[in-house]
C-alpha cells in the first residue's frame, strides 16, 4: 500500500504515541516531514519517543496526560495548542479497559472506562475541528479494535465502548466531509506489543504452558500466520492521513491479517 503524500507542514497530534502502535504511527507521520505530539502519560517513556524521533531530525513534541482525568486532558490540550498551534491530524487511541464478564456491573468501571474511552476522546478532537474545517483540512482517525465487527469474550467493556465512539465517529464524518475533514477507524488485530506479551503470558500462566506456545497458537489463527508490526501499521495510517486518502471517511478498516471473518 503507498502511504500517500504528506505535505511537510501539516502538524499531528498522537494520542499514546510513546510506545506500541502509537509510536509506530508517530515514527511513520513524521519520516513523511509531519510535525508530531505524542501524547502519553509516562514522563520517561514520553521523553525516550521525542529524543528517538528528534534524532532522526523531525520536529516532535511530548504531552503527557491521563485520559481518565479531564483536567490533565485540559491541561494537556492547552500545552498542545501552545506549542503546535493547531493539528490537522488527531489520532484518537488509548489502552484497553480490564476484562469482565457481561454479566458483572460495577457502575464506577463502566462510568471511569466511558470517560477515558469516549468522553474524553471525542473532547480532544472536537478541540481541533473547528480550525480544521476553517483550513479545509482534517483527518480524525480512531484506533478501534476488531472487536467493533466481531464482539471478544470477557472484553466487555472495551467492546460496548469501541461501539460506542465508532458511532460517534460514522456520525461525525458525515457533518464534516464537505469541509476536507475526513474521520474513520482503523481495527487492530494482534500485534507484536507490549499489550499482547501482556495477555500471551496472562493465557500461559492460566494454562501452566510457556509463552511462546500461547503466541504460536494465537498466530496460527491469523491468516498471515504472524503478529503484526506496528510499522505495518502506521504506514495504513499514514495513509489514511494523507491528501490521497481524501475521498475515505466514514469507514472501518480491519489491519489484523485477515483474522476478522465478516466483510460487513
Amino acid at each position: 500500500m503507498s502511504t500517500g503524500h504528506l505535505k511537510s507542514e501539516r502538524k499531528a497530534l498522537v494520542l499514546g504515541g510513546s510506545k506500541g502502535l502509537g509510536f509506530g504511527v508517530a515514527q511513520a507521520l513524521a519520516v513523511r516531514g509531519v510535525e508530531v505530539g505524542i501524547v502519553g502519560r509516562g514522563e520517561e517513556t514520553l521523553a525516550t519517543a521525542r529524543g528517538g524521533l528528534r534524532e532522526s531530525g523531525i520536529q516532535a513534541h511530548s504531552f503527557g496526560c491521563d485520559l481518565f482525568d479531564q483536567a490533565s486532558v485540559r491541561d494537556m490540550l492547552g500545552e498542545a495548542t501552545r506549542q503546535m498551534g493547531h493539528a490537522d491530524i488527531v489520532l484518537l487511541n488509548g489502552g484497553g479497559p480490564p476484562p469482565f464478564p457481561a454479566s458483572q456491573f460495577e457502575p464506577t468501571v463502566w462510568i471511569e472506562q466511558f470517560q477515558a474511552m469516549v468522553l474524553h476522546q471525542i473532547m480532544i478532537a472536537t478541540h481541533f475541528l473547528p480550525e480544521m474545517r476553517k483550513r479545509g483540512f482534517g483527518r480524525i482517525i480512531v484506533v478501534s479494535s476488531t472487536s467493533v465487527r466481531e464482539p471478544i469474550g470477557g472484553l466487555t467493556a472495551s467492546n460496548s465502548l469501541r461501539a460506542s465512539l465508532a458511532g460517534w465517529a460514522k456520525t461525525l464524518a458525515s457533518e464534516v466531509a464537505a469541509d476536507g475533514v475526513t474521520v474513520n477507524l482503523v481495527l487492530p488485530g494482534r500485534f507484536a506489543t507490549e499489550r499482547t506479551t501482556y495477555f500471551d503470558r496472562m493465557d500461559a500462566v492460566d494454562r501452566g504452558v510457556d509463552p511462546s506456545v500461547i503466541a504460536a497458537e494465537s498466530q496460527a489463527e491469523i491468516p498471515i500466520r504472524r503478529y503484526g508490526t506496528p510499522s505495518e501499521f502506521g504506514a495504513v495510517v499514514s495513509f489514511l492521513a494523507s491528501e490521497q486518502a481524501a475521498y475515505v471517511t466514514g469507514v472501518a478498516l480491519p489491519v489484523d491479517g485477515g483474522l476478522t471473518r465478516s466483510m460487513l
